[in-house]
């Protein structure tokens, strides 16, 4: 079974904000493969379902907890290494222009906080990430990452604009495709085939 999770803050504030990007494409993912309503687990602290796509079972988590407390929601459920292998962590990612996802796998936190906390919580960073660009681009196409702390807290938590928002739908079925890829064909190919 494969545990996908998404970081984001919980709260209809932060529903559409962009440090949320990773709960967006993961709802349209649950829509995709026709997954059963979110349900609160009390144990996990968290929105829970389980389906499957093909024949592989898939559990999705949803932590309300804050970003930063991520790892405590997974904690339960990952109890070792080798279980932390079939763990898929989708977030944004600020060091990437928006419409872009990068596929990782046992890579370092890149300085995201809910990562971080993932990481801390599980003692490995052997688990599957996909990361979700959310920086601005010029019209040359170059990337556009707000600098200095204030900038960037008032990046990751500012809505998406309209013009966003149909990148980002673009984004979550490419996303979509990318888990379904991992889950029937395995790491390597979603890798090459995604990134």
């Amino acid at each position: 079974m494969y545990v996908i999770t998404c970081l984001g803050n919980p709260g209809e504030e932060y529903r559409d904000t962009r440090h949320n990007a990773g709960r967006v494409v993961v709802l349209n993912f649950l829509k995709s493969f026709d997954f059963p309503e979110l349900q609160f687990d009390k144990k996990l602290q968290a929105l829970t379902c389980d389906g499957k796509v093909g024949k592989e079972k898939i559990q999705v988590i949803f932590p309300e907890t804050f970003m930063n407390k991520s790892g405590s929601s997974l904690k339960p459920l990952i109890t070792s290494k080798k279980k932390a292998e079939t763990l898929v962590v989708i977030h944004d990612d600020l060091d990437m222009p928006i419409g872009k996802i990068k596929i990782s796998f046992n890579r370092g936190t890149g300085g995201h906080r809910g990562v971080l906390s993932i990481v801390k919580a599980l003692k490995t960073e052997g688990f599957v990430r996909i990361r979700v660009g959310i920086s601005p681009v010029t019209p040359s196409g170059k990337i556009k990452k707000p600098s200095g702390d204030k900038d960037v807290d008032k990046h990751i938590l500012g809505k998406w604009r309209l013009s966003e928002s149909e990148i980002l739908k673009k984004t979550s079925k490419k996303v979509t495709g990318a888990l379904e890829t991992l889950f029937l064909e395995g790491r390597e190919i979603a890798m090459n085939r995604f990134n």
